[in-house]
């Protein structure tokens, strides 16, 4: 069983009350283990793979000892501690199953959530680092010549990864030698080698590119310039940043756990890199540890050194290093933390450039690419960060008019990949445009350069650009790539856009407002911990329905914003406006409750209860809901494929107090708004 802890729960109960009362078994997505596309293979990785995630022998072992239970549902102390981990797991699966088929960012939202709470154990502290990413890149980057999104792009490059992993048996033993391990030992083994890739794979992949605030700035003047036409080079007005000791420096708690760590006395974050990455590739590589100090204590402050750009991997490595340091503490940093911030410090330009020099022109001093044994995840992410060019959000003023992919089908089977990039139908003059300068230039006699219709070119021009510039990065020998373009009709239904939009700096806000709101004098603080308290799963829940907001303004012609705007404003719904959205929440509630599992039962409620327990007490109400945590059924839930009118008939049956949850909640957040940001409410008529 996938889920163990929560087949444990379901057996327990058949024990305890003599009948199947749950939990179910959560169902594999594709119900089946051969299919190799992205989106089975990366849920298939996390659904098969990583059993037992997070779990505490010694708190079961306490549990049973005491009988008191340690997991969070939602209240403390309901369910088993290794059940409430097991639930977790299945948020960050569906969270990432709903990023895949939405693309959007607010879904990227939830698996860097899910992420943050089940490994950093606290999403609250490291919201900034990840929120203030999307913030720059929405309203900073439209300044640029040249920008995309790189908050969605860093999930897809997450999920890609879990994909690799999943059906490429050669890196899953690299992966495993390296560190130590061998999964043919075991099913143990293989459990822990997963679980160990997911952990620092995620650490890699979902921060790699938190330094871009770093070089949208550089970026920025050099575009004011090069609207001119002037290239960046010599002569070049550029930003370089200095005092970076306030970045790099370590504190003394620091420079004692490293010294335990490495046996040698280290200063800085950079000192660390660079003893990492010489004792890696320094010997294949022909790079000391001295030399590659010298090469990252200038990547900030001499941009003109390394070309006139800054590289954000400087940045993104030594800010995720200063959170885990805040999040998880000093003494719980491993060299495998230090492996995900070497990775990530490699993988823009520092690998390409300054180490093997893939682009050289004499060819003479190009040296081989990286192998996967050489730094399994530094590998992992120049890979998948290469093939991970699709459903880009285009701000720079350059980049919102060329071509590129919108979507992309994967097939991982055979050890290999195989990829077709979608470009959009409408797009096709240009295409055909391309097609003729190309034909022109190859009957010509192939004089001067090729013409480019970036990235189409790439894909389509018997160079293969795309292809090549990927095997001169990253070995891939034991895992080929085969690269094909196409066209069809872009499809933007999913991408459920509105006009309400915060850049999730209200999200976070929006949610702990909403579980917060029968008591809108409680301190901000106050409502945060308890937000906080809740299970991971009742978090996300809440987090959902403060995304759908947006919908059901959409839906009753309202929007908020937080810039002033002269529409009227909306200080309380009214029952007419209720009756429009609150099916919608109706519907949410119930998909969501299907996509974790839960199913329509009512056992928790007729079932016996203990000789001391009395009835109508609270005593009894308490009981009732802990059964229901622990059976994962509802009155108000729904078995089978429903549809939205399914939904909306089941909403209208249900009785007035039920049917008050759904839109109650939104009335009271409108007196809770006022406490962020000045955040408003508007009717569009």
């Amino acid at each position: 069983m996938a889920y163990t802890a929560l087949e444990k729960m379901r057996k327990d109960n058949l024990a305890a009350y003599g009948k199947d009362v749950g939990p179910a078994q959560p169902a594999l997505f594709g119900g089946g283990l051969e299919r190799t596309d992205l989106k089975s293979a990366a849920l298939r990785f996390l659904h098969e793979r990583c059993e037992e995630l997070k779990f505490d022998a010694d708190v079961e072992k306490k549990e049973i000892e005491t009988g008191k239970l340690q997991g969070t549902s939602l209240k403390p102390n309901q369910i088993p501690y290794n059940m409430q981990m097991d639930i977790n797991r299945l948020c960050l699966e569906k969270s990432l199953e709903r990023f895949i088929v939405s693309g959007v960012a607010e879904d990227a939202y939830d698996v860097y959530y899910c992420y943050l709470e089940i490994f950093f154990g606290h999403y609250g502290k490291s919201k900034k680092m990840v929120e203030l990413l999307s913030e720059f890149e929405s309203n900073g980057s439209s300044l640029l010549m040249k920008h995309r999104d790189h908050y969605s792009h860093s999930v897809y490059v997450f999920a890609l990864g879990l994909a690799i992993y999943e059906t490429n048996s050669t890196y899953r033993r690299k992966f495993a030698e390296f560190y130590g391990m061998n999964p043919e030992d075991g099913k143990q083994q293989e459990k822990e080698a997963a679980n160990l890739f997911l952990e620092f794979w995620g650490l890699t992949s979902l921060f790699h590119d938190i330094g871009y605030p770093f070089e949208l700035p550089f970026e920025q003047v050099m575009s004011y310039f090069e609207v001119a036409k002037q290239e960046r080079g010599k002569g070049s007005l550029f930003i370089a940043y200095h005092d970076t000791d306030v970045l790099t420096k370590l504190g003394d708690a620091a420079k004692k756990q490293f010294l335990e760590l490495y046996g040698k006395d280290f200063g800085s974050i950079t000192e660390i890199l660079a003893y990492d990455i010489a004792g890696k590739l320094g010997k294949k590589y022909e790079i000391t540890e001295e030399g590659m100090l010298d090469v990252l204590s200038r990547k900030p402050t001499q941009p003109n050194d390394f070309g006139y750009f800054m590289d954000h991997a400087f940045f993104s490595s030594c800010r995720l290093y200063h959170e885990m340091e805040e999040s998880i503490g000093i003494s719980k940093i491993t060299r495998m933390h230090v492996d995900a911030l070497s990775a990530i410090m490699l993988h823009n330009s520092l690998f390409k450039f300054s180490i093997s020099f893939y682009k050289a022109k004499d060819k003479s001093k190009r040296k081989s690419p990286l192998s996967m044994e050489d730094h399994p995840l530094a590998y992992m992410l120049m890979l998948c960060d290469e093939l991970q060019c699709w459903d880009r959000t285009a701000y720079g003023r350059n980049s919102r008019t060329e071509l590129h992919p919108m979507a992309v089908d994967f097939d991982f089977g055979g050890n290999a990949i195989h990829a077709c990039y979608y470009y959009d139908s409408a797009e096709q003059e240009k295409i055909n445009e391309f097609r003729k300068a190309y034909k022109a230039w190859e009957t010509g006699g192939e004089q001067g350069d090729a013409p480019r219709l970036k990235a189409y070119s790439d894909m389509a021009e018997k160079e293969q650009r795309f292809t090549s510039d990927i095997e001169k990065i990253v070995d891939t020998t034991d895992i080929p790539l085969h690269i094909v373009p196409d066209t069809k009709r872009n499809d933007r239904k999913n991408k459920h856009i509105f006009l309400s939009s915060s850049n999730f700096l209200h999200l976070y806000d929006f949610a702990v407002a909403l579980h917060g709101r029968s008591k809108p004098d409680t301190p901000l603080q106050e409502l945060e911990r308890q937000f906080e308290a809740l299970s991971l799963e009742y978090q996300l829940s809440t987090l959902n329905r403060a995304k759908n907001f947006s919908r059901y303004l959409d839906a009753i012609d309202c929007f908020y914003t937080d810039k002033p705007v002269d529409y009227e404003m909306v200080t309380e719904f009214t029952p007419e406006q209720a009756a429009i959205f609150a099916p919608l929440e109706h519907e949410r509630w119930i998909r969501d409750h299907q996509m974790m599992g839960w199913v329509y039962g009512r056992d928790y409620e007729t079932l016996p209860l203990p000789d001391d327990v009395n009835r109508n007490t609270p005593e009894e109400k308490a009981l009732r809901q802990t059964r229901r945590e622990q059976m994962r059924c509802h009155k108000l839930a729904m078995d089978g494929t429903v549809t939205t009118e399914d939904i909306r008939d089941h909403y209208f049956a249900l009785s007035e107090e039920d049917q008050d949850k759904d839109w109650k909640p939104f009335n009271s957040m409108l007196k809770l708004l006022k406490k962020f940001d000045g955040l408003r409410i508007y009717r569009l008529d």
